[in-house]
């Protein structure tokens, strides 16, 4: 009877030994991996911050979630990263959404020659707006949040831009969303992916762009550019999107979800700060390649703003045709500013 006993308990402390040890290999099996997919290279002060909140993920939800970031468009190119979230090659992934003109018609007020300042008022900004409007044209995504990179101003390769005339009939590289912007101040715009900047201004395809002054050191286009317009009364910002696919937001628990919204809220504003950061680190590195900044005088600061008048008129006109409240987010927008702008 004793003989069977200890048996009975070495076979016991055997199964309940077996059991820790496969825990951890069964805990792994729980693990959700993701991949998360950036515009910037992998040293870029916004990478940089995309990659600090992939950890946090990983450390708030102990493990549950791991993310393994490709930077600089290495899964997939900047203009497909959304459609490669909605299709699931991507998991998640951060991009411009000027890049996909036409995708996102209510949205497109992001890129307005509005002169938003501040890229912390625009990020708040674009957040309100999402919460208020809760546009239909992100439905078949998760999205995480929006943030703002800084207003883009004319910066020039050979020849200093002081007023439109000298600025009608150059070549300058623009979002697609800036198209019109450029259109109606008198230039040739030509939509081109920021990572194929460099290239268009060192071999003399473009005369200049419209671009923050972060590029100039992030994309280290100020190596190409000599000439940078303080063109701010019209300029533009470009919302950036980090979005999910549903379905593996889906599969994360309630728990955790209630985790990650909440580190979304958090590093909105970082990466807004980020971006006011590195735009101000940008115009000292301009500066010290022997660039010059442009001054405009206040009356030349005031026709560029009246000259791109028309492009808000088409915003509203182009989402009333399409059944949008565009006029609605205007005002929302217009007022915002006004309230939250010095």
């Amino acid at each position: 009877m004793k003989k069977q006993w200890i048996t009975c308990l070495f076979v016991g402390l055997f199964m309940g030994l077996s059991l820790v040890l496969s825990a951890p290999a069964h805990a792994q099996h729980n693990v959700l991996n993701l991949n998360y997919s950036t515009v910037h290279p992998a040293n870029h002060r916004i990478s940089m911050v995309a990659e600090e909140w992939a950890k946090e993920v990983e450390k708030r939800t102990n493990g549950a979630i791991k993310i393994t970031m490709f930077h600089g468009g290495t899964l997939v190119p900047p203009t497909q990263a959304y459609d490669s979230v909605v299709k699931g090659v991507a998991d998640i992934a951060m991009s411009v959404l000027s890049y996909h003109r036409g995708r996102f018609p209510l949205t497109e007020f992001d890129s307005l020659p509005l002169g938003i300042k501040s890229c912390v008022t625009g990020g708040r900004l674009y957040n309100e707006y999402l919460a208020k409007f809760k546009p239909k044209e992100f439905d078949d995504v998760k999205v995480m949040y929006l943030h703002a990179n800084p207003p883009a101003i004319l910066c020039t390769v050979k020849k200093p831009v002081a007023n439109l005339e000298e600025l009608k009939g150059m070549k300058v590289r623009v979002t697609p969303l800036a198209t019109p912007t450029a259109k109606a101040l008198g230039a040739v715009p030509v939509a081109m992916p920021m990572n194929d900047a460099y290239d268009a201004f060192s071999k003399g395809v473009m005369d200049g762009g419209f671009l923050p002054t972060e590029a100039l050191e992030g994309w280290k286009l100020g190596e190409v550019l000599k000439y940078a317009t303080e063109s701010y009364s019209m300029g533009f910002m470009s919302a950036f999107y980090v979005v999910m696919n549903k379905e593996k937001w889906a599969a994360i628990s309630p728990e955790n979800q209630k985790i990650i919204e909440k580190l979304n809220v958090e590093y909105m504003d970082k990466h807004d700060r980020a971006w006011e950061e590195i735009n101000e680190s940008g115009k000292a590195f301009f500066l010290k390649q022997g660039g010059k900044m442009v001054p405009l005088s206040k009356a030349e600061s005031d026709r560029w703003a009246k000259a791109v008048e028309p492009v808000l008129d088409d915003y509203v006109k182009m989402t009333k045709e399409k059944g949008l409240p565009g006029d609605q987010v205007l005002k929302f927008v217009q007022d915002y500013l006004k309230k939250n702008q010095k």
